[in-house]
């Protein structure tokens, strides 16, 4: 590719992306210690190796989402369960991105 070229992004390297997004910022919330911390930690791992992929399957994606709802379910504080309900939502809507037509 020339240095003018730029490679067309793809849905997936959009939706990918933007899931990385939510990951960071769901860390930063779970940098204090509460019961079922342990839990989204071991998650977060989970999905940096589905994110490590160079393939994008969306099911993985939706079956990480799914996991992160029921481990939600689990936390026990309520202001942290809300902080990870907002990144579930994040994340779905992450899943929902599309590439921009030019």
């Amino acid at each position: 590719m020339s240095k003018g070229t730029r490679r067309m992004q793809t849905d997936a390297d959009v939706k990918k992306k933007a899931v990385k997004l939510v990951i960071v910022h769901l860390k930063k919330k779970i940098s204090k210690d509460f019961i079922g911390a342990e839990n989204v930690k071991a998650w977060v791992e989970e999905m940096e190796e589905i994110l490590a992929k160079p393939d994008f399957d969306i099911t993985e994606y939706i079956t990480m989402r799914k996991k992160l709802n029921d481990i939600i379910e689990r936390v026990m504080e309520e202001e942290i369960r809300y902080k990870l309900r907002d990144s579930w939502y994040s994340m779905g809507k992450a899943l929902d991105k599309k590439a921009k037509m030019y």
